[in-house]
């Protein structure tokens, strides 16, 4: 494992959860909504697409202090390349193995629809507003976040060694390095 540069101001240690706040590639399909309008009223509605723009929300930031009250030890903002770069990332970052199921992640409907209008990876697609926690407690920190109106999930865990597995189902494997973001396959 290569080590991610960055900046460690918080914790994360075998044992902790990982936990999702806001959802995975919203923010990538409200701007391909914003670009490809004409061509996915196709396939969509007007009042769908309508409604994924209404639904626009960046307002999570990635300051850690912020998200300490409610048990983050550390936080990963998830932008350019989406969730799976921040989880790549986060684990490089301190040198930990981590494993969390795909189907825990937050996403939306309307992120699955447009993703496979243009076979994207909704995982890969730009997520700015989604953040990666790492904590010590999950589900307090996803009721914790809940009160406060945020969508979040336990994704999985911090774990020794260097692994970075993903779990779909009955089926698991390795997290594979990030590529180019999704949203350039389109836009």
């Amino acid at each position: 494992m290569r080590k991610i540069e960055r900046d460690n101001t918080g914790l994360m240690r075998p044992g902790q959860n990982l936990v999702v706040a806001g959802y995975a590639g919203y923010a990538g399909t409200i701007a391909i909504v914003r670009q490809k309008r004409e061509e996915l009223l196709q396939w969509f509605t007007k009042g769908y697409l309508d409604r994924i723009m209404e639904n626009e929300d960046g307002t999570l930031s990635g300051n850690l202090e912020r998200w300490k009250a409610l048990g983050a030890t550390e936080c990963e903002p998830a932008g350019e390349g989406g969730i799976l770069s921040a989880l790549w990332n986060l684990s490089g970052a301190y040198m930990t193995g981590i494993e969390f199921s795909l189907r825990q992640i937050p996403i939306k409907q309307e992120t699955i629809e447009v993703c496979e209008r243009y076979d994207l990876n909704p995982y890969r697609l730009y997520s700015d507003g989604c953040l990666l926690f790492v904590t010590d407690n999950g589900g307090e920190m996803v009721l914790a976040l809940e009160r406060e109106g945020i969508h979040a999930a336990v994704i999985g865990r911090v774990t020794e060694g260097i692994g970075r597995i993903i779990r779909h189902g009955e089926s698991s494997g390795y997290l594979d390095r990030p590529a180019e973001d999704e949203i350039h396959k389109v836009l």
